[in-house]
């Protein structure tokens, strides 16, 4: 019976000694997966390069010019002389409406300011007389110049909705009342649709925190989305000074004309703008993620003699990716980094697929060597 005590008793110490060396393993290779691990400081160099601070948006191109033009007049169209396609100027016959009624009204209106003309304008009621008849006079020649629809400005014909012996009336194709000039929209519909397809612009929406950083004749980049290889140079050339509000989101309307809009670019086409609202070049600069800004004031972390010190800058332009430092830094000085920490799965997982190292900074690298980039 002692024996078979001693036994048990040395079996039960062997478990024990067996669950503390797997439960110490466990310890060692997974137990701190989940813990942060301590990372090597990362620094970057003050060095002189250009800083720019952007501001982003989406938009359309758009015409600048687009009109669309109906008959002042009522009538049968005879004569479409345009196609949808075809390139005009201001003042180009269009189409033209049977003009015979509106000749006769003309010729109505002439005998009548003559007979009112021999009659003479020697009393009140002759010369009252004689003016009725020339604004009727007046009236009928404008209505017979209405017959004939021109073009409302330069530009390309997009549209045309009528058809050689269709009835129209006045500014549409259906009959209504006759009046003395044709009319032009800036809408779509019409008889004929003019767009300017050659001077495009952009319009985009930025948000109610940016739009105070746009003024005219900001430099932009416009990239579309059917062109992305094609860059188009534009300037800022209106900034709407009403905002719309959708879903609780306010924004601004900016225009941006293109500047040699490339072949092939048409109205209706998305795209996005990067404006360029402040600029700096050749001027000291370190990375936007190592200024820390606290009710106004501005400080970087700095390296020195092997600890960090902390030192109050004076900023310049602040870019996404660059902040020009005005005083309180010399080039050369390394500025700290944040610093990403990594779990032991995530370091394994990084050795295998690349880890996420601050962009240009070399990673770990505390001279700052692998720092790049132009600042925008």
């Amino acid at each position: 019976m002692t024996r078979r005590r001693r036994s048990l008793l040395i079996n039960g110490l062997l478990v024990v000694v067996l669950l503390g060396a797997g439960v110490a393993g466990y310890l060692v290779f997974f137990g701190s997966s989940g813990s942060a691990q301590p990372t090597t400081t990362r620094t970057a160099a003050a060095a002189n390069r250009d800083v720019s601070e952007t501001v982003t948006a989406s938009g359309t191109v758009q015409s600048s010019f687009s009109a669309a033009a109906s008959f002042g007049a009522s009538g049968t169209v005879t004569e479409i002389n345009v196609k949808v396609g075809d390139v005009v100027t201001k003042g180009q016959q269009l189409a033209k409406l049977d003009p015979t009624q509106a000749q006769l009204q003309v010729d109505i209106a002439q005998g009548n300011l003559n007979a009112a003309l021999a009659k003479g304008t020697g009393t009140t009621a002759l010369l009252t007389a004689y003016r009725q008849t020339q604004l009727a006079l007046q009236q009928a020649q404008d209505n017979l110049a209405a017959t004939t629809l021109t073009a409302p400005g330069d530009g390309t014909i997009t549209s045309v909705t009528g058809s050689v012996g269709q009835k129209v009336g006045n500014g549409n194709t259906s009959s209504s009342s006759t009046t003395s000039s044709s009319t032009t929209s800036t809408t779509s519909s019409g008889f004929v649709v003019v767009t300017d397809l050659k001077n495009l612009v952009l319009h985009a929406n930025v948000s109610e925190s940016d739009v105070s950083k746009l003024k005219a004749d900001q430099a932009a980049t416009v990239t579309v989305n059917a062109m992305q290889t094609q860059p188009i140079q534009a300037k800022v050339t209106q900034v709407d000074l009403t905002p719309t509000t959708s879903n609780n989101v306010v924004q601004y309307g900016v225009t941006l004309t293109l500047t040699e809009p490339p072949a092939g670019l048409r109205p209706g086409q998305s795209a996005s703008v990067e404006v360029t609202v402040n600029s700096a070049t050749n001027v000291l600069a370190v990375p936007a993620a190592a200024v820390q800004t606290v009710n106004g004031a501005s400080s970087v972390q700095v390296m020195e003699n092997g600890a960090e010190t902390r030192k109050t800058v004076e900023i310049g332009v602040r870019g996404d990716q660059y902040v020009e430092i005005k005083s309180g830094l010399s080039a050369g000085e390394e500025v700290v980094l944040p610093q990403v920490t990594t779990s032991t799965n995530q370091n394994r997982t990084g050795q295998q697929q690349g880890t996420g190292q601050f962009p240009g900074t070399g990673g770990g690298n505390r001279n700052g060597g692998g720092f790049t980039g132009t600042g925008r």
